[in-house]
């Protein structure tokens, strides 16, 4: 089979939260966005189900796409304040900051 390009995850939102994390990706920071436009992400989509959030994005070297963001000082603001969000937490520097979702079809 072939693969994409496509990295996939899902995080839980504390209730708490949930409208605060919406809101801020209703209105993302520029400066994010650019971040992430320069570290190689593109075609990035977010889906919401409670709060459940399911993520998906394109790029070709994600392990250099998340050294990138870890070395962003607009991102490293901006997990700052997601990071509470997140049941669990995550952390750009480790090795594997998010659990990759295992590519089971792709129809190119």
């Amino acid at each position: 089979m072939a693969k994409s390009n496509k990295f996939a995850w899902t995080w839980t939102i504390k209730e708490e939260y949930v409208d605060e994390y919406v809101k801020m990706h209703l209105n993302p920071w520029p400066e994010v966005l650019e971040e992430h436009r320069k570290a190689g992400i593109r075609n990035y989509s977010i889906f919401q189900n409670g709060n459940q959030f399911f993520y998906c994005f394109e790029c070709d070297d994600v392990k250099a796409a998340f050294e990138y963001i870890a070395k962003s000082e607009a991102c490293n603001r901006w997990n700052a304040i997601t990071s509470k969000m997140v049941e669990g937490s995550f952390d750009f520097n480790e090795e594997e900051p998010i659990k990759p979702m295992r590519e089971i079809f792709y129809l190119e």
